[in-house]
């Protein structure tokens, strides 16, 4: 794996890599610009061609290129290298040994779904009656069709099976590409078909009936490459639109992306045929920091926000939500009503607490106990996984006063939960693991380019990483004297401890939830947290 890196490293100059998404300009001996995730003022994203590095001391994010595309597209190591290699010339099979035959597995499947693709493509525009329903009832121009290269599968129940093995597929192939059903025909009849597109391209489909039978819709299963627990529909498309006005609309179905994209609101993504998972908002918050939630209004709408908010939570991410559909249960139902009020709702974000909150204002009696009771249940529980403690006392404030109850009738009430609630403060972990990192790359530039001594500390050996570090310390602390830097190491190492400490009582705090009835226990880890809140 390392020569195939060392080779693509080789051919691909950093500065060139970067300059597809970063306008760089010369400064002295490296290349300076903004950020692409947008979080700074001033220009503070730096590139070395010397080094074949980068650092962006707004977001403290770094590396090689490899590192920047994982970052900026949101992908895995291994989509990065597939797609730095192609950019480069690179054949990754001579490298793979014993993937081999993986790899092969994996093409032949990509070879087939492009092919079926074409031919769903195809018999779409010679079907009269498919044509109407999808430019007519769906309302979807040529344009739309072309971007999402929409398409129709027959009714027959081994056209695509002819079709593929016409072009010297083998069934195996097939099956493994997710096209065939139990009974070894063609698992898609007679429905518009929407490939699912990843930046390799079709990795698999949905496909929607054209009448009211059942299921409406229909997916591929898990495959080689289809994996839809990470899978965002609409993302390859709506990618650049996200990263040039930062922010991501995530919708619940695949046909509210494509209207969105036709009504002009080309950031709009979903998750494909599952509930929205860690992994998905994980790619996301890679490429804004912005995310809104365009869900229905109803109960499963209201329940899957709730599940997003904690999610986003543990993350240290800070969701919106998208509302005001008026009469339109949905999106895409708004668009066809007119795109402009669809627009006009983008804009119109509320912080997904606040609209929680309200929905549930709305469904229960507060003027009851048990209105009351499962009001506060709710907003306790969702009010938990805010990390800024300033927000989440501006969330409880307004519960109390909502109930006609002081904060700490609240509180106490969390404490009355389980003993150990009151120890359970989420907070961000992702966003201090962050800040802890910048801290530490740091105090390594310090010991490692000042010369200052540090004990919490532990001295790199990857040479992406030294270079890195030295670049941080050039920019940060190079004309400052040895009396400036061996201060600033002891207060890195001050902040540095405090992390520590928040982590340590973060890995005990899911120990008390795993620990739920067992007292003994319990009181265990509760002194230990007592004694490091101490110390």
């Amino acid at each position: 794996m390392n020569d195939v890196k060392e080779e693509i490293r080789e051919r691909l100059a950093v500065e060139d890599v970067v300059g597809q998404y970063v306008e760089l300009k010369r400064a002295g001996r490296n290349l300076k610009g903004r950020s692409p995730w947008g979080v700074d003022k001033t220009p503070s994203f730096m590139v070395s061609p010397e080094k074949g590095i980068w650092h962006d001391f707004s977001a403290n994010k770094g590396g090689d290129i490899f590192t920047f595309v994982m970052e900026v597209e949101g992908i895995t190591f291994r989509e990065a290298l597939e797609k730095l290699a192609a950019q480069a010339g690179v054949e990754l099979k001579k490298y793979s040994g014993g993937d081999v035959k993986v790899a092969e597995r994996k093409k032949r499947a990509s070879e087939a779904l492009e092919y079926a693709t074409k031919y769903y493509q195809f018999c779409l525009s010679r079907n009269k009656k498919v044509c109407e329903y999808v430019f007519y009832k769906r309302n979807l121009n040529r344009q739309t069709v072309k971007d999402f290269r929409i398409g129709y599968a027959p009714a027959t129940g081994k056209a695509l099976i002819e079709f593929l093995q016409k072009k010297g597929f083998k069934l195996e192939e097939l099956e493994m590409a997710g096209l065939l059903n139990r009974f070894k025909t063609d698992l898609f009849r007679g429905r518009m078909m929407v490939p699912f597109i990843d930046m390799n391209g079709v990795i698999g489909f949905t496909a929607r009936v054209l009448d009211k039978s059942e299921p409406k819709y229909l997916n591929t299963p898990e495959t080689i490459l289809f994996n839809k627990s990470r899978y965002i529909f609409g993302l390859v498309q709506a990618k650049e639109a996200i990263r040039q006005n930062d922010f991501v609309v995530i919708v619940e179905g695949n046909m509210d992306v494509i209207s969105s994209h036709q009504a002009g609101v080309r950031e709009a993504v979903a998750t494909s045929g599952t509930a929205m998972t860690e992994k998905h908002l994980k790619i996301l918050s890679r490429l804004t920091s912005d995310i809104r939630l365009a869900y229905d209004g109803d109960e499963a709408g209201v329940k899957a926000t709730e599940r997003a908010i904690m999610l986003a939570g543990d993350m240290g991410i800070n969701l919106s939500v998208i509302s005001g559909y008026g009469d339109a249960k949905d999106p895409d139902e708004l668009i066809q009503k007119d795109p402009k009020l669809w627009q006009e709702a983008v804009q119109n974000k509320v912080p997904a607490v606040e609209w929680l909150l309200k929905e549930y204002e709305q469904k229960l009696d507060l003027n009851s106990g048990d209105g009351k009771r499962e009001y506060s249940n709710v907003a306790m529980r969702v009010i938990g996984y805010l990390g800024d403690a300033v927000e989440r006392k501006h969330y409880e404030q307004l519960v109390a006063d909502r109930l006609g109850v002081t904060v700490e009738d609240l509180l106490s009430k969390k404490v009355s939960e389980g003993k150990q609630r009151r120890f359970l403060k989420k907070v961000k972990s992702e966003a201090e693991n962050n800040q802890a990192g910048a801290l530490e790359d740091n105090l390594l530039a310090l010991v490692v380019y000042g010369g200052v001594n540090a004990k919490s500390v532990e001295l790199p050996e990857d040479e992406t990483k030294l270079a890195e570090l030295e670049l941080i310390f050039t920019k940060k602390y190079g004309d400052w004297n040895k009396e400036a830097l061996t201060k600033e190491a002891m207060e890195l190492e001050k902040r540095l401890a405090d992390y520590d400490k928040k982590a340590r009582i973060r890995e005990l705090n899911k120990k008390l939830e795993q620990a739920e009835g067992d007292e003994e226990l319990t009181d265990k880890i509760l002194r230990e947290i007592t004694k490091i809140q101490k110390g």
